[in-house]
Formats: structure tokens, C-alpha cells, sequence
């Protein structure tokens, strides 16, 4: 799986182009898998560090437990209504890594105000994925960055 840095060097324009979309709101939306099998949509902040992408959570939230035992997820940028200037969303899905070593959390957050007790994971990378539209907005274009594949685009009418 791949870092975002692993992907920044691969994919230097899609990557770029994600961050923005992803830095654009503090807020990104996190999907996991519950216990069931079925899916869990929780509010997350994202941030990177050491050429990583890395999300927490509260202690001993379902979200945490969530990815404790399946750790695939998905997280999705914020959006803008269409009406109020939409210009695209990013999404990136893989697997997370929870760390756990207080050394290595407080060496990631450095300055960043934490609580004592949180859940940090980093994001392995299996897929990123930008949605836009061009200017004029004819057709929305996707690309996508998928591990052995690489970049895709495609336009949809």
C-alpha cells in the first residue's frame, strides 16, 4: 500500500489536486465497517505529517473499534453545495494503522493540540479518487490514482 508521499511522487498533479479539495474543510466525512458488515459514516479531521495522511478519534470511539478490527476505510473530502460554487471532491480509501506508540504520536502531532488519551491512524493508500467539473461545465471528469494501476481519467456526459 501506498503512503501519500508514494503517491505525491506518482501522481504529482492528481495529488495536488486532491489535497486541495481535502484541505478545502476541516471537516471529511470517514467511512468504516461495523461489526455487522454493514457501513459506519462518522465525522473525522484529517491532517498530514512525515509524508503521511493520519485522522484520530476519540478514545474508545465506535469509530476507532471499527477500524481496530477491519481496517479498511474510506474518507471523503468536504463539499460545497452546487449552487455555491462546487468545483470537486476528493475521496481515498485503503486501510488504516492505528499507532499507538506515545512517542511516535507525539512526534506526528508535534505541535497540534491532542487530548492524553486519542486513537491515531495512519492511512495506507489504495485508492484516490478527484471529481470535477471543467470549465465550460459540460461533463464531470474523474480521476483516479488506483496501487498497480496508476492514473485513470474519464469524462462522464
Amino acid at each position: 500500500m501506498a503512503s501519500w508521499s508514494d503517491i505525491e511522487q506518482q501522481a504529482p498533479e492528481l495529488a495536488a489536486r486532491a489535497r486541495d479539495r481535502l484541505d478545502a474543510f476541516v471537516h471529511k466525512t470517514l467511512a468504516t465497517v461495523r461489526r455487522d458488515g454493514s457501513p459506519r459514516i462518522s465525522g473525522s479531521e484529517a491532517f498530514y505529517a512525515d509524508g503521511d495522511l493520519w485522522f484520530g478519534s476519540m478514545w474508545g470511539a465506535v469509530k476507532a473499534r471499527d477500524l481496530q478490527r477491519d481496517p479498511r476505510f474510506a474518507l471523503h473530502s468536504g463539499s460545497a453545495d452546487p449552487g455555491a460554487g462546487w468545483t470537486g471532491d476528493a475521496k481515498v480509501a485503503g486501510r488504516a494503522e492505528e499507532v499507538t506508540d506515545p512517542d511516535r504520536i507525539a512526534a506526528v502531532l508535534g505541535a497540534k493540540k491532542h487530548p492524553d488519551s486519542m486513537h491515531l491512524f495512519r492511512a495506507d493508500i489504495t485508492e484516490l479518487v478527484t471529481v470535477s467539473l471543467p470549465d465550460p461545465p459540460t461533463h464531470l471528469l474523474i480521476e483516479s490514482w488506483h496501487e498497480g494501476r496508476g492514473v485513470t481519467r474519464l469524462e462522464r456526459k
